[in-house]
């Protein structure tokens, strides 16, 4: 199947280049995210982030390509948009509890043990409804 480029409108090839240009620029700061951060626990946030909303951008921009331009069905994008926004998330955590559990075995400094309660409340005063 091919699409005559000659007959296809111009706000459609707008708006998919604009959609294409949106999820590689995304997918770039993902993979900068990659060499930039220091640690490996921020390394696993920007890049999956980043690439998951870049597979949306050029999925999207797929998904309105061919549907204005040849009508064929959508159903290659939508499965990939949403295995894509399954797996990243899942991917993050089970890389970030093998992480967490290989630095707690080799004694790491840093890493709060198990069970470790942690005080996201940083100001020294009780919020309303708390007891002091």
């Amino acid at each position: 199947m091919t699409v005559d480029l000659v007959e296809y409108p111009l706000w459609a090839a707008i708006l998919v280049s604009s959609f294409l240009v949106i999820g590689s620029l995304l997918t770039l700061i993902g993979a900068i995210g990659m060499v930039r951060l220091k640690s490996f626990y921020d390394r696993i946030h920007a890049p999956t982030l980043a690439t998951s909303w870049g597979t949306g951008g050029m999925a999207v921009g797929s998904m309105i390509f061919f549907l204005v331009g040849g009508g064929r069905p959508l159903v290659h994008e939508l499965l990939l948009a949403a295995f894509v926004t399954i797996t990243t998330p899942v991917t993050l955590m089970m890389l970030g509890r093998a992480a967490i559990y290989r630095d707690r075995s080799s004694a790491r400094p840093g890493i709060p043990p198990v069970g470790r309660r942690v005080d996201l409340n940083l100001s020294d005063k009780p919020s309303e409804g708390e007891v002091s």
